[in-house]
């Protein structure tokens, strides 16, 4: 594997354990386990922002992390991922970060609430999104 892949591929796989995390946390109500001291998670969780449609949000980033891990997998294996595959995960990516800003936003200025978590997903997408970028430059697309 190359190494931005395995970038994308380490960086995803925080992602998706930190969503299953928090989507633990959001189906449980469990205050404790919202790492008390380290901003308000359980506040972030379990505002009317943290579902869309009933769902939590996230099973969403879960999906999304699970979805980039599997195109990251099956690119050297699947015809159809090795050659759209890069340009899958820029996207996926790119509208992961757009979701994360608009979540931040809404922690800072509507909330007044931080969950360290939600940091650390941003964290994780931003750096795939990253190395989309780099990827993309690299097949000069």
């Amino acid at each position: 594997m190359k190494k931005n892949n395995l970038y994308a591929l380490i960086a995803s796989t925080i992602g998706a354990l930190d969503a299953t995390y928090l989507t633990w946390i959001k189906l449980s109500h469990n205050e404790t386990q919202c790492a008390p001291g380290l901003g308000d998670c359980f506040t972030v969780n379990t505002s009317i922002y943290s579902e869309l449609y009933g769902i939590p949000i996230a099973v969403f980033g879960l999906a999304t992390y699970l979805l980039i891990i599997a195109i990251l997998i099956f690119e050297p294996r699947i015809d159809f991922f090795k050659e759209n595959g890069t340009l899958a995960i820029f996207g996926i990516s790119l509208v992961g970060v757009l979701y994360s800003i608009y979540l931040s936003y809404l922690e800072e200025f509507v909330l007044h609430a931080w969950c360290p978590y939600c940091i650390l997903s941003a964290i994780m997408i931003t750096i795939v999104f990253i190395v989309s970028i780099i990827r993309l430059k690299k097949e000069g697309l």
